[in-house]
This record gives structure tokens, C-alpha cells and sequence, in this order.
């Protein structure tokens, strides 16, 4: 049975003091609750990582980078290497958001070289893929997954997969006014998994968590969460609200 997982990306939102009062309450959110079976990460801003790091002290909530250059360390002026994220205990990466390859051109073989660095100094990554609108329109949704996802991890040997979470992102039903529906979510999801058994095998298949990042909120998380290959979330602006995040996190639990 596959940990569910739901993520919070706080992306480029929130100062430190903000950052620490939206993790505790978080953590009191689910004071009451069971997660023994659940991984509850957020990913704040780099700026504020180490400070959310040291505040933090609930156990059950983990913390992630949302991103890292793939250098091991040199002139990159505003980069943060693997081994930063690494010293101030931090194990998580998020990596190939939308986000990233749409403004800073991030392609797949640099996300690879990202995806390579962090499994060396065992990071494990959370590696974000999708198609966008024209993609999903012109019916070249899964030929577009499938690509991203042979250039940039396919290289990985079986073993590395232990240390990867897949999150697939729609690109085309965040903010278009498009609305992705669970049956729809469940086909990618599905389409995904048997890739990586034709590419790998069953058991990597079956073991690597797939979560969905296409606007997840309390009012649809159950519906996208009861899906058989739908691990759990990568969780946008709904991250950013203490209520609805918990929200999230009961949900998952619920089903």
C-alpha cells in the first residue's frame, strides 16, 4: 500500500513570521488527527527554509525546497546547491514545476541533471510534469507526459525510484477557466503508472506515489483523492490557508 501524500508548494508567497504562523497552525490543524499513513510536507520559500525548519517542531510535518540548481556549487549567483538544502536538514526537493519550466526555461534535460544531483546527495524529489492547454486540445496530452517523463527520469536506475514522488500537473485546468475532472485525472494517472512498468517493472509501478496538481481544494479533494492511482496532492493556493490544507489532509485520510 503506497503513503498518501499531500504537499503544500507555498510558492513565492509568505514572509518568515507569516511562514511560521501558517506551520503551526497547520500542525495544530492535525493535532487531533491520525496521520500514520499520510506524509504531510510544505515547501516554503528559500529564504525563510531554515527559519521554518528550526520552528517547526512537529514531527509529522515535513519540509521541502522547492527547487536547486543542478551544480554541485560555483558562479550561480541567486542558485541554491544540494548540498544547502542538505545542511540545514531538509531531504525533500520539489523539482520540474510548471512554473519553473514556463518562466526560467527549465527543459527536461536540465530538470535531469537537477533529478541526478539530488539523488546523490539523497534528496528525494518530488519531479512535477504536464501538458498544457493546446497539448491537452490537440489530443497530445499523453504523448507530451510520456516524453517529459523518458528525458528527464528515465535514465534513473530501478533502484533510484525510492527516492522519487511523481506529481502531475495539468497545466491547462490551472487558472484557464478549464476544469479537469477525477475521471480525467485517474486516465493520466493510470497512463503513468503502466509506463513505468513497461519501462521498469511492476513493483516500481506500484511503489512510486503519484500526486495530482492540478487546483486541488476541500470542495473537489475527495472525488480527486478516491481515484485508485491518485496518491495525494501537490497543493497550491490552497497551501496557503491553514483551514483548508487541513481540510486536504482529513480528506485523504477519509478515503
Amino acid at each position: 500500500m503506497r503513503t498518501k501524500i499531500v504537499a503544500g508548494n507555498w510558492k513565492m508567497h509568505l514572509d518568515v513570521n507569516e511562514s511560521k504562523t501558517l506551520a503551526y497552525a497547520i500542525s495544530e490543524g492535525i493535532s487531533g488527527i491520525q496521520t500514520e499513513n499520510t506524509r504531510v510536507l510544505i515547501a516554503p520559500t528559500a529564504v525563510n527554509l531554515q527559519a521554518v525548519v528550526n520552528y517547526e517542531k512537529d514531527a509529522r510535518i515535513e519540509i521541502a525546497a522547492q527547487n536547486m540548481h543542478q551544480a554541485e556549487s560555483g558562479a550561480y549567483t541567486g542558485e541554491i546547491a544540494a548540498s544547502m538544502i542538505q545542511s540545514i536538514g531538509v531531504n525533500t526537493v520539489i523539482l520540474g514545476h510548471s512554473e519553473r519550466r514556463t518562466y526560467f526555461h527549465e527543459t527536461d534535460e536540465i530538470l535531469s541533471e537537477k533529478v541526478h544531483t539530488a539523488l546523490r546527495h539523497g534528496l528525494e524529489v518530488i519531479f512535477c510534469f504536464g501538458e498544457v492547454l493546446e497539448d491537452r486540445r490537440s489530443n497530445k496530452h499523453f504523448e507530451v507526459v510520456s516524453l517529459q517523463l523518458e528525458k528527464a527520469l528515465f535514465s534513473l536506475k530501478p533502484e533510484d525510484w525510492q527516492s522519487i514522488i511523481l506529481a502531475y500537473e495539468p497545466v491547462w485546468a490551472i487558472g484557464t477557466g478549464e476544469t479537469a475532472t477525477p475521471e480525467q485525472a485517474q486516465e493520466m494517472h493510470a497512463f503513468i503508472r503502466d509506463l513505468l512498468q513497461r519501462h521498469y517493472s511492476e513493483a516500481v509501478a506500484q511503489k512510486v506515489p503519484i500526486l495530482y496538481g492540478g487546483s486541488v481544494k476541500p470542495a473537489n479533494a475527495k472525488a480527486i483523492f478516491s481515484q485508485k492511482d491518485v496518491d495525494g496532492g501537490l497543493i497550491g493556493g490552497a497551501a496557503l490557508q491553514s483551514e483548508d490544507f487541513v481540510a486536504l489532509i482529513k480528506t485523504i485520510q477519509s478515503v
